[in-house]
């Protein structure tokens, strides 16, 4: 079970410090829980001191392809290890509309932090429009395919996905605990088919879409669903928590 908090562009420095330094002093150990951080690139080296040492990694929330050049704005994988990185998030959904990333640059994105030792958090979701068209379930298992196809895999713990479906994301709705339930199942028999069922077995696959106190622990008691990629409710330390202690229930 994994929860990860994805900041995005969101804090400064001294709320992102403090935000960190209140999950850390208020979160009993979390086993089998995994806790993630992921804020801006601005505060990796900040968060990653206040929290080193405790039971709570960090993570970033983008990276790229390359392990270095002239690529101005960028960050790279062993940049992202040498400030204390675990986990990396990529091809959210956000990447993908804004900044045109697509499948195969993912797939780029996938190999890199697997040959550097991050734990890739690969995102991926469905449209309300392709939902209501019936293509849910045809279009996370081409991103899925897209993403990881030719990637070997990488080990037990070393490989995340995130269900995010688009229409649920800072919107307030949230897929139902049976619709979530559904696609994760769907997206560990497109695993299954990458790898093997026992590999699949070990890929946590998160919910991502709108996961706040109030539906955390419907959602976490589904059997595919193993953890949460939290936005909004990662942003205070008091819901952010509630989620991780939903997440030890189910665990």
């Amino acid at each position: 079970m994994l929860i990860a908090g994805n900041w995005k562009m969101n804090l400064d420095m001294p709320a992102a410090r403090h935000l960190a330094g209140s999950i850390r002093n208020s979160l009993e150990d979390p086993r089998p829980v995994e806790v993630v951080l992921c804020p801006a690139y601005a505060y990796l080296d900040a968060v990653y001191g206040l929290v080193h040492g405790s039971v709570v990694s960090v993570g970033a929330q983008n990276m790229h392809a390359q392990d270095a050049g002239a690529f101005t704005g960028e960050i790279s994988a062993s940049m992202l290890r040498s400030v204390g990185c675990s986990h990396v998030i990529l091809g959210h959904s956000e990447r993908r509309q804004y900044f045109g990333e697509t499948d195969a640059s993912v797939r780029e994105k996938v190999a890199q932090a697997v040959l550097f030792g991050l734990v890739p958090i690969v995102c991926v979701g469905e449209s309300l429009v392709e939902r209501d068209a019936g293509q849910a379930e045809r279009v996370v298992a081409g991103q899925v395919r897209g993403a990881l196809k030719g990637v070997a895999y990488p080990g037990k713990g070393r490989l995340v996905v995130a269900y995010e479906p688009v229409w649920a994301i800072g919107t307030g709705r949230t897929a139902s605990p049976d619709e979530a339930q559904a696609m994760h199942a769907h997206i560990r028999s497109e695993l299954a088919g990458l790898f093997s069922t026992g590999d699949a077995a070990h890929i946590d696959i998160l919910y991502g879409g709108s996961m706040k106190p109030e539906n955390a622990d419907d959602l976490l008691s589904q059997p595919d669903i193993d953890g949460g990629l939290i936005g909004g409710a990662s942003l205070q330390a008091d819901p952010f928590l509630a989620i991780v202690r939903a997440a030890m229930r189910a665990g």
